[in-house]
């Protein structure tokens, strides 16, 4: 057999296994953003040669610290097959004790934020029961209000003038140019970017309803376009029984313009009346909400405010944690739009403690979940300016049915 260096060769395959795998991971990177660049059959090569790249790492760290000048192929091979193996058990070990160890955070976690999906409750049903699912849901969840929404409560007395302030977050509310129709607020929650936008002028705010109702939907920036608007966010919820429709009939009620677009009880509607007061009732029929006043409005929720009094949220409230959309009102009629967006893998974002949170600093005496995850959306003259990210982790939003507009 011919004399091999040993630690020439470890140094040479360490060398090359290191820039293979910086490579690898560079494409994986790129197939994760964009599907048309890299398929799906190819991310799976890529993954399965950086494996292979890992392991040729892993040979020639022996190689350098080996004292023989002659390679034995064979004991080699078995030292790269017992190490995988060794990381893999040790893997599937720490993985299972993540499951069903003493720790329920990550139980509540992975319960919580799959089911609140419409496409990924297979996640925590792959592992837990329906009773422990519902044991977990049973401590995380949002109470409903029992006292009904005032409108009175809502003044629509902003001073222009003023100068004090109750603290750094009113003051960055009232503090704007005068004429101004609404500001921009950049935030960061939980290491994720988010972005509150005060509206100065309700009336200002209206329903838009995809062009393709029952057919497809819309992106919110392309509606936000075609109507003009200087700001659109993502409205109400969507019927998505298979998990893969195009968004194209809205949940629940759904009223523009005091006209009727869909009408199905069940949840909470969230929406203004003639007077643009943002109103906030549980779902009783489109009928219903016609004589409650409302001149548009979606069906989602949970509430979050009512009456200034916060929620009642136990745990994470039940949703866990993703991007999210949030519309709220302050008792001076300032609307509050809050957008979360969410991290590379979808698995950070807000609860709804923090949503309530943030809109009760801001001043918000009325507040309401609206739809969230892909559908999360906020476009400024027509253009998104967060970082939606799809099930397939890749950075796009999907079409909506309705979304709300600034103009």
């Amino acid at each position: 057999m011919k004399k091999i260096n040993g630690k020439k060769l470890g140094l040479l395959i360490r060398c090359l296994s290191i820039v293979l795998i910086i490579s690898l991971i560079v494409l994986l990177v790129i197939s994760m953003h964009s599907s048309e660049l890299i398929s799906k059959q190819k991310r799976y090569t890529i993954i399965g040669l950086l494996v292979f790249s890992v392991a040729l790492l892993i040979f020639s760290f022996y190689l350098l610290n080996t004292n023989r000048y002659v390679v034995n192929y064979r004991k080699y091979l078995v030292y790269i097959f017992n190490t995988l193996v060794g990381l893999y058990l040790g893997g599937c070990i720490i993985f299972l004790l993540l499951l069903y160890g003493p720790y329920e955070g990550f139980k509540n976690w992975l319960i919580t934020t799959a089911m609140g999906t419409m496409n990924h409750q297979y996640l925590c049903k792959w592992f837990y029961s329906d009773i422990e699912i519902k044991k977990i849901k049973s401590n995380n969840y949002v109470e409903e209000f029992k006292e009904s929404m005032d409108r009175d409560l809502i003044e629509f007395t902003i001073d222009p003038e003023k100068s004090e302030y109750l603290n750094e977050y009113e003051q960055q509310i009232l503090n704007h140019q005068k004429g101004d129709v609404y500001k921009l607020i950049n935030l960061t929650v939980n290491g994720c970017k988010a972005y509150l936008v005060a509206v100065y002028d309700a009336s200002r705010i209206s329903l838009v309803v995809t062009k393709w109702l029952g057919k497809s939907g819309q992106y919110v920036y392309d509606m936000g376009k075609e109507n003009e608007a200087l700001v659109a966010i993502n409205g109400g919820g969507f019927i998505d029984p298979g998990y893969n429709t195009k968004g194209e009939n809205p949940l629940g009620v759904t009223i523009k313009d005091g006209v009727v677009i869909s009408d199905k009880s069940g949840g909470y509607l969230i929406g203004f009346d003639h007077n643009n007061v943002l109103l906030l009732t549980k779902n009783e029929g489109a009928s219903k909400a016609l004589k409650d006043g409302y001149r548009d409005c979606v069906t989602m929720g949970p509430l979050l405010i009512v009456n200034g009094e916060k929620a009642v949220i136990k745990g994470n409230g039940g949703w866990g944690y993703a991007a999210r959309t949030a519309i709220g009102q302050r008792k001076d009629g300032i609307v509050l739009m809050l957008i979360v967006d969410s991290n590379e893998f979808r698995s950070k974002g807000a609860s709804m403690v923090e949503l309530t949170e943030i809109m009760s600093r801001y001043g918000a005496i009325n507040a309401a979940n609206l739809d969230g995850g892909t559908s999360s959306v906020i476009a400024i003259n027509g253009q998104m300016i967060n970082d939606p990210i799809d099930s397939a982790l890749r950075h796009r939003t999907r079409g909506v049915p309705t979304a709300w507009i600034v103009k």
